[in-house]
């Protein structure tokens, strides 16, 4: 018998989840990426509309597979990213969620590290047809690093857990048998 405690979410999480803004797969998207894993359970993948002149994104909408933080983060970073330039929207960081959500539950902090990770990789991935622009690194920048980070400790955990996962079964097999 597992004896889980749920997380106390804040009312604005709960809100965003249950009520989520610009959810769903855009047409066309002028830019696109994803951070996370499905085989971990979070997953955002992040679509964009920019107005090429101004270099201003019209529209931002985003498909979430994970928990009611995971959600709740795409979806306000779609609000924050809208309307703003590429280069403004560029500079949201994962605290700017957090603090814009009210905070996340600290387990649940890793929801903000992957919305902007698919942001920023949108961003790039809107500039790998022409020049990059100066404002964006060569390299990735500390939060896409830990982006990266996040993916890999989910795909480590989703392993140990499949992995336990079995174990479990087995013995549950040779209690039945045994």
């Amino acid at each position: 018998m597992s004896s889980r405690i749920p997380l106390a979410y804040n009312p604005k999480v709960l809100e965003l989840f249950r009520n989520p803004k610009n959810l769903g797969k855009m047409e066309n998207p002028d830019a696109e990426a994803v951070a996370g894993s499905l085989a971990c359970g979070d997953m955002i993948a992040v679509y964009l509309r920019i107005e090429k002149p101004t270099q201003t994104i019209t529209e931002a909408m985003f498909e979430s597979y994970g928990c009611a933080a995971n959600i709740a983060a795409s979806s306000i970073m779609t609000v924050m990213a809208k309307g703003k330039t590429v280069e403004q929207a560029w500079q949201i960081s994962w605290k700017n969620i957090s603090d814009e959500l009210g905070t996340l539950p600290t387990v649940k902090a890793h929801c903000g590290i992957l919305a902007v990770g698919a942001l920023r990789r949108a961003i790039r991935n809107y500039f790998k047809d022409q020049p990059r622009p100066a404002w964006i690194p060569e390299g990735p920048t500390p939060d896409e690093r830990h982006a990266v980070e996040e993916e890999r400790l989910l795909e480590v955990l989703a392993k140990r857990a499949k992995r336990i996962e079995g174990e479990l079964a087995e013995e549950a097999k040779e209690c039945k048998t045994g």
